[in-house]
């Protein structure tokens, strides 16, 4: 391995643990506050909000773990992806915030945004060498380079 390659494979172990950190962090700060969570989903139209927050925890718990790990993190990076659309756009609609909550919902809207972005590197690049998913890599496979060529 040269240098550069032990360099990308480090910023993808560390990119992917705080990617995954966010996740796992939020999933399980939402158990200990069910009822409030859920009462505050429902706030916002969600049906079913006690079904959904257990899918969101559950998303969040397992597929923060992935990230860090390193195991199917494609996947739940695609499955965040997919994820963090619809929440952005339901709970962080800045467009219609009243004044005093407007840079709130913008500053959280650009940040899902950003980490919409470090999924897609994750999803497209795969975990990196440092993971227990190491087939799933394309960088390192030279799936990339190949297509490139």
């Amino acid at each position: 391995m040269t240098n550069v390659q032990d360099r990308q494979a480090a910023g993808l172990l560390i990119g992917r643990g705080l990617l995954g950190l966010i996740f796992l962090i939020s999933g399980v700060g939402k158990i200990g506050r069910f009822a409030a969570v859920a009462g505050y989903m429902a706030s916002k139209g969600l049906p079913v909000s006690e079904l959904l927050l257990a899918g969101t925890i559950a998303l969040e718990v397992l597929g923060g773990l992935s990230l860090i790990l390193g195991w199917k993190a494609r996947w739940a990076a695609g499955a965040f992806i997919l994820f963090l659309i619809p929440t952005t756009l339901i709970f962080h609609p800045y467009w219609s915030a009243d004044a005093a909550s407007y840079s709130n919902q913008l500053n959280h809207f650009l940040k899902n945004l950003a980490i919409m972005g470090g999924m897609f590197y994750v999803a497209l690049l795969g975990p990196g060498r440092f993971s227990l998913g190491r087939g799933e890599n394309r960088i390192e496979s030279g799936a990339l380079n190949k297509q490139a060529a």
